[in-house]
């Protein structure tokens, strides 16, 4: 009795959120410029959801990021800030995931559909950080457990022509090698709990 007594001023504070309901903007906007280097947020641009699963411009950047919040229909937390030259491959995938393509038909059409020139994709590296966790904790306006990498999309990039392995690890490797979504994975190793 104790304890519900002592956590109802904090659930009365909360806003309640049905599952699937996105966060209100300005927490979206805060958690998706989590994953952006402290010195390009505040000019980065800025993406979110609406409850009916579409994505808006929450706020105009200035510089060359943009950075989308998390799909509050996904139950994993996950935030994103990548260079402006990438939006249409990531829009791209975002129509095709609401289509209900995914996984590696989802990879393949959008590396074809860059193939054919239906679909824009920088031939210079390109960042994405990816900011992951258990969730965005808004009285502290902070990730909860965040877990950050970095991806260089870097389009047609082979093993020969970088250097890389292709083999997955705490070192920076090779995906998807010799596609239009070949991209550099650099995962440091998760902080141990």
């Amino acid at each position: 009795m104790k304890a519900w007594i002592l956590l109802l001023p904090a659930l009365l504070a909360a806003p309640f959120l049905q599952a699937g309901e996105p966060l209100p903007a300005k927490q979206q906007i805060a958690s998706a410029l989590a994953a952006a280097p402290a010195e390009r947020r505040d000019a980065a641009a800025v993406l979110g959801w609406e409850a009916d699963g579409k994505v808006v411009e929450l706020r105009a950047g200035s510089n060359d990021l943009i950075c989308l919040a998390d799909d509050p229909r996904d139950e994993n937390f996950s935030v994103a800030c990548y260079h402006k030259d990438l939006e249409p491959f990531m829009k791209r995938g975002r129509e095709l995931a609401a289509e209900g393509v995914k996984g590696k038909e989802r990879h393949e059409v959008r590396w074809k559909e860059v193939d054919e020139g239906k679909v824009a994709m920088p031939r210079e590296p390109r960042l994405l950080y990816v900011l992951t966790g258990d969730g965005w904790d808004a009285a502290k306006g902070e990730v909860v457990n965040p877990y950050l990498r970095w991806v260089i999309y870097s389009p047609y990039a082979t093993p020969e022509s970088t250097g890389l392995s292709i083999e997955p690890g705490a070192h920076p490797w090779l995906m998807y090698p010799g596609t239009a979504g070949a991209h550099i994975m650099m995962s440091p190793p998760k902080p141990k709990s």
